[in-house]
């Protein structure tokens, strides 16, 4: 496995790097090390509105001053359009996605008409509206594109830390966009498109993202892509009990000691303090998570 695995690290640039980022880096870079791989850098950059101008170069820097470069170039979503339409284009000739007129307000007032609420955070699970089967866009104007869901029962994958996973994503989500009304890719299908064109085989990231993980399988299906393995890490929390993030305060990362940003992300991640490089973290990786939970 050594010689075919290729993990990744794709942060956002909304901004620099903070603690909670730097544990997904250096637990995704630990893996590929302690497995002889390939470790890659993505800059997801896709949803330019949110992106702040330099943040791409300054977290490459920020990476760099930790000891994690990327073992090939990074690439750009933002650079990525044509083969995001490709995977589309392939999408609508088999029937795996329809157009949408719904407007957020629209969708709000579906789920209200059927008495649904809506908790903080949680996803407002698409109602259906216009499914081709459901009589199409109505008369109105397309917006978007949405994958329709199979009629199947579960999805179902199994994490090297959190184990045995299930989603009924129709139940749960709903037929999901994968391009947004303003034109923009939406992430579920640029990840899935990215992965396979760079060769992952194994990805290492957060926690909160593996509410994803049955929506971009459901894609890697319908796409006739591969499915890679998965290895969700714990979250850092930010003070109000949430994940740690810039909508809650979280600060860039402090790397006039790049050692002690390094320990607090190892801690995180249930290794020992460091007394050197990154490099030395490795044994301890190997000995928890990737032996442990090996795939």
């Amino acid at each position: 496995m050594g010689a075919t695995y290729r993990g990744r690290f794709a942060p956002s640039p909304t901004g620099p790097l903070h603690a909670g980022s730097l544990v997904a880096a250096l637990a995704s870079w630990l893996d590929a090390r302690a497995h002889g791989g390939t470790w890659l850098v993505r800059i997801e950059d896709v949803d330019a509105p949110r992106c702040v101008p330099g943040a791409d170069h300054l977290i490459l820097q920020q990476l760099a001053i930790c000891g994690l470069v990327s073992d090939e170039p990074a690439i750009w979503q933002s650079q990525r359009g044509d083969q995001y339409q490709q995977a589309l284009n392939q999408l609508i000739e088999q029937d795996h996605v329809y157009p949408c007129g719904c407007s957020r307000k629209d969708i709000e007032a579906a789920l209200r008409a059927q008495g649904a609420s809506r908790e903080r955070h949680h996803i407002a699970v698409y109602p259906g509206t216009c499914r081709p089967d459901n009589g199409g866009l109505h008369g109105k104007p397309a917006r978007a594109w949405r994958f329709q869901i199979p009629a199947a029962g579960d999805v179902n994958w199994t994490d090297r830390r959190l184990g045995p996973q299930t989603q009924n994503v129709i139940a749960e989500v709903g037929d999901f966009i994968l391009q947004r009304a303003d034109g923009l890719w939406a992430y579920q299908l640029a990840v899935v498109v990215d992965d396979a064109a760079q060769g992952i085989t194994h990805v290492v990231r957060g926690e909160d993202l593996a509410d994803n993980t049955a929506r971009q399988i459901l894609l890697q299906r319908a796409l006739g892509l591969p499915t890679p393995t998965w290895l969700h890490t714990p979250l850092v929390l930010g003070t109000n009990g949430e994940k740690l993030s810039k909508q809650n305060g979280a600060q860039p990362l402090d790397l006039s000691d790049p050692l002690r940003a390094i320990n607090a992300a190892a801690h995180a991640l249930g290794l020992p303090p460091q007394t050197g490089p990154v490099s030395q973290a490795l044994a301890a990786w190997s000995r928890t998570w990737a032996i442990a939970w090996q795939a």
